[in-house]
């Protein structure tokens, strides 16, 4: 990779969640990737990783997999992109079907609408709007609130962020955001909604209520108690709130169920979709919803009760060929079967982590791991240190790329095709990298 290149990059890219004094310190060598290949990276410099965080949460199974790439390629010889507004295409449509199939058609409330937008975000944004505009529709203009979970992350755009419970990340624009109300547990919001004394938020000017369900995943990897989730569902039924599950991290397969929901027979009021739908080759996003739902917008165009919502690249019809063919693969590769033993592997590599005098905790979901790092002394370390940061730097060196969430809380979250000697390897990359960081 020539110097020219890197330099470039320094005057003129901004990189996301990066302090760029840092970045673009003249000492400062920028890993730069150039190819993939299954769960491993290789950077400018013909150096393999194994990519332990898949690619921000994307990559579900592995680089340059035959069928999707081919999915890709085919649909490029007809077109790339066309648009949904006042159009459709036969890749969204066979998209929405199978996305409304991987969900229980007997429930109450069935799912059978999919919205599709570009990321995570705005999957959550289409959300959070739907439900206050349905809320509207039907009359219920009171219910124009929203209550979130502390620790929460919900995306960037300033709706998502709104419900978004790190203020480093949200406090800065709170004045603009939607109302949000945050609570720590069920228990405080079943206390609060029951209080003795009437409060006009709890419950009947709440819209909805969000959650990642089973973990929170930028908090720190946080797991919810057992079973909070379907007393969500109850809560939500019960004062006929809706329920939406950010399923941007955990959906398709990270928790070792297709959807995370699953765990507990929750089938929720919408579904926020991205990340993994398209195995991590191409922005795209859908916010699943109820025909419920969907009926409340129906109507003439003098009452404006359409969805006035929408993106330039809604429906992307590459986008949704590499999602289809990422689908196929869950069924023809039987991926969740092959996954579970993988699951456990990784729980048996963490234990070893466990007795570290530098490691706090280690948590687990599926095929998400959490590893907090701190002091000897058992003291968190200052985040302005970057401890958690610079072993995932030491890590490198020992074939591992992954970051850090929340300052001291690394991240393993790796492809599905990874092998058991290659969990083994990167759990080994963060034993030695917080070794070397940490004496």
């Amino acid at each position: 990779m020539p110097d020219s290149l890197i330099a470039a990059d320094k005057r003129h890219c901004w990189h996301p969640f990066t302090q760029m004094r840092d970045w673009c310190a003249p000492e400062h060598e920028p890993l730069v990737l150039v190819e993939g290949e299954g769960v491993l990276l290789r950077d400018s410099k013909g150096r393999e990783y194994i990519d332990g965080n898949s690619s921000i949460w994307t990559n579900l199974h592995g680089h340059r997999h035959p069928k999707i790439n081919a999915a890709i390629r085919e649909q490029l010889e007809r077109v790339a992109h066309t648009s949904f507004l006042g159009f459709t295409n036969p890749q969204a449509i066979r998209l929405a079907e199978e996305l409304v199939a991987l969900w229980p058609q007997d429930a109450p409330q069935p799912l059978t609408r999919v919205f599709f937008s570009d990321d995570g975000s705005t999957a959550i944004e289409c959300a959070i709007k739907m439900a206050v505009q349905c809320c509207q529709n039907r009359g219920q203009l009171q219910r124009n609130r929203f209550l979130a979970f502390t620790h929460a992350y919900h995306g960037d755009t300033m709706g998502a962020s709104s419900l978004g419970g790190i203020n480093a990340f949200h406090g800065r624009f709170s004045s603009f955001h939607f109302p949000v109300t945050h609570v720590a547990s069920m228990k405080e919001l079943v206390a609060r909604s029951e209080s003795a004394t009437p409060h006009p938020i709890f419950p009947n000017g709440i819209a909805g209520v969000v959650i990642e369900p089973l973990i929170q995943g930028a908090a720190g990897m946080r797991l919810w108690p057992a079973g909070m989730l379907a007393q969500l569902r109850a809560w939500c039924d019960l004062h006929g709130v809706f329920l939406i599950a950010d399923e941007v991290m955990t959906g398709f397969g990270r928790t070792g169920k297709m959807f995370a929901c699953e765990h507990e027979g929750v089938v929720p009021d919408f579904v926020a979709c991205a990340k993994g739908l398209s195995g991590g080759y191409m922005p795209l996003a859908a916010t699943l919803t109820t025909e419920s739902v969907y009926e409340a917008f129906l109507g003439g165009y003098a009452e404006m009760k359409s969805f006035f919502y929408g993106h330039s690249f809604t429906g992307n019809q590459l986008g949704c060929a590499a999602a289809l063919a990422s689908l196929a693969i869950f069924r023809e590769e039987r991926v969740l079967e092959q996954l579970a033993g993988k699951i456990e592997t990784l729980a048996r590599c963490l234990a070893t982590l466990k007795d570290h005098p530098n490691v706090g905790g280690v948590r687990q979901c599926g095929f998400i791991a959490g590893i907090d790092v701190v002091q000897t002394s058992g003291a968190p370390f200052d985040v302005a240190s970057q401890t958690a940061a610079r072993i995932c730097l030491a890590a490198r060196k020992h074939g591992l790329l992954t970051r850090p969430v929340t300052g001291n809380t690394l991240v393993l979250m790796p492809p599905y095709c990874i092998s058991e000697a290659q969990i083994a390897q990167s759990v080994e990359a963060v034993r030695l990298g917080i070794g070397e960081v940490c004496g």
